[in-house]
Order: C-alpha cells, then sequence, then structure tokens
C-alpha cells in the first residue's frame, strides 16, 4: 500500500541532501511537490553527492559550524520566504572498536556530526517553523530527525554512535515538550539502511532485511504531513525486516 502527500507551496529543508537517505528524502518531497532545499557539507560536483542537484535549491554549509548555519537560514528565509519543514538526515557512523581504544576526536566526530548538526538546525529552524503553517494550519511546521534502533542499548564497538542517535532522540522529545501546539518534532529510528556504503562494509549481510531510504522517506513525509498532526515527541522504527 502506498500514501500519496501533496506538499505543494510548502517549503522544506533536508540537511545530508547528497547522501543515500538524504537524495531519497529530498526526491520524495520533490515527488510529493515541494520546494525542497538541499543542505550538505559536500558539494553537488563531488562523486559522493549522490542527489540530482537539478531536484532542489541547494545550500552548502558546515552544519556543525553555527555561522554556516545561521547563513544558511537566512539565505532560505530570503529566497523563499520562510520554511514549513524541516529534515535532519545529515550524519555518519563510526565503530569497530572498544571505548578504552577510541580516540577521542572520534568522539567529538560523530558528536559533531550526528549531534551537533541536528541541533543547530532544530535551533534556527524553530522560529521560522512557528510561523508556518506548512499542509497543517493548526500546529505549526514539523522536524523529523535521524535516530538509529542501536540507540535503544548500548553495544559493542559502536557506542559513541549509538550515544549520539540517543542524544537525537532525546532532543527530539524535548523540542515536541517545548512547542506544544506550534512544531511537532519526532524521529525515525532505522536499523540498517540498505545503501552502496553499507553494502560495501558488509557484503555478506542478508541485504534483503535492510530497510529502503525510499521507504523511510515516505516515513519522515507522513510525519511532516497532516496525517500525523496529533503525533510529536515520538521514536518511531523504522526496521525493514530486520
Amino acid at each position: 500500500m502506498s500514501a500519496d502527500f501533496d506538499f505543494s507551496g510548502d517549503v522544506v529543508l533536508v540537511t545530508g541532501a547528497g547522501g543515500a537517505l538524504g537524495s531519497a528524502v529530498c526526491e520524495a518531497f520533490d515527488d510529493a511537490g515541494a520546494t525542497v532545499c538541499g543542505a550538505d557539507i559536500v558539494s553537488p560536483d563531488s562523486e559522493d553527492f549522490l542527489l540530482d542537484p537539478s531536484l532542489v535549491d541547494f545550500y552548502q554549509g558546515d552544519f556543525t559550524d553555527e555561522d554556516d548555519v545561521t547563513d544558511v537560514f537566512e539565505a532560505i528565509a530570503d529566497d523563499h520566504g520562510g520554511l514549513d519543514y524541516l529534515a535532519n538526515v545529515a550524519g555518519t557512523w563510526r565503530g569497530g572498536d572498544p571505548i578504552d581504544e577510541t580516540d577521542a576526536d572520534t568522539f567529538d566526530f560523530l558528536f559533531d556530526v550526528n549531534l551537533k548538526t541536528m541541533f543547530l538546525a532544530s535551533k534556527h529552524a524553530i522560529p521560522h517553523l512557528r510561523d508556518s503553517g506548512g499542509s497543517d494550519d493548526e500546529n505549526g511546521g514539523a522536524i523529523v530527525s535521524i535516530s538509529a534502533r542501536s540507540s535503544l542499548e548500548g553495544g559493542e564497538g559502536d557506542g559513541l554512535y549509538r550515544a549520539t542517535k540517543a542524544g537525537v532522540r532525546l532532543l527530539t522529545e524535548t523540542i515536541a515538550e517545548e512547542n506544544l501546539g506550534e512544531v511537532r518534532a519526532n524521529a525515525v529510528m532505522p536499523s540498517v539502511i540498505d545503501t552502496p556504503m553499507n553494502r560495501e562494509m558488509m557484503p555478506d549481510a542478508d541485504h534483503d532485511e535492510w530497510v529502503d531510504p525510499g521507504e523511510i522517506a515516505d516515513v519522515i513525509l507522513f510525519l511532516c504531513s497532516d496525517a500525523s498532526s496529533v503525533t510529536s515527541g515520538a521514536a518511531v522504527p523504522v526496521y525493514g525486516e530486520a
């Protein structure tokens, strides 16, 4: 079963737009009629940029740097008059070592890329989203962020990644509580996402059990739509068959 969403007239910002999941989210919002603003530290001419740049208004910026974030939001407001939705997709995975063998630089890197980007983007989006009706005039705009199934418990070898994604989930709950009736905030929790990088890292895994980026994008659209107008502060499982 599939659902059709109509985001015509709405403006959405997707961070990490050039990655496998970010590009799927941008494509889904574009298909639904939204004006899609894509932000990434990677430029569209990079071989790591997977999105067709013609589908988005692209804003290059380092979302671990508050000055860059401020500039991107000011540019979006100037170009489009405001913002209706934010999809915090920027993030990465690192792991393989126990805590006592993990460099402090890895801690800083993961918390910057996975948690600080979500914090800064949300911080600067909230004032715009409070002024937005989006497709739901009663509840303003919405934020959807990417947590992870593994954030629900500790585990061997990737504790820092799990901690950052737990932070995303807790900040989501906080944003929802602080903005009741004004801005909705929810998170999705993927298991392993079926991306080229994950297939390369785990060639012997059963890829059929992994969740497709397009399927996660559909859930993100649902959480931004008026079909979920009574949902805020949720952490939604998107596990596929895993």
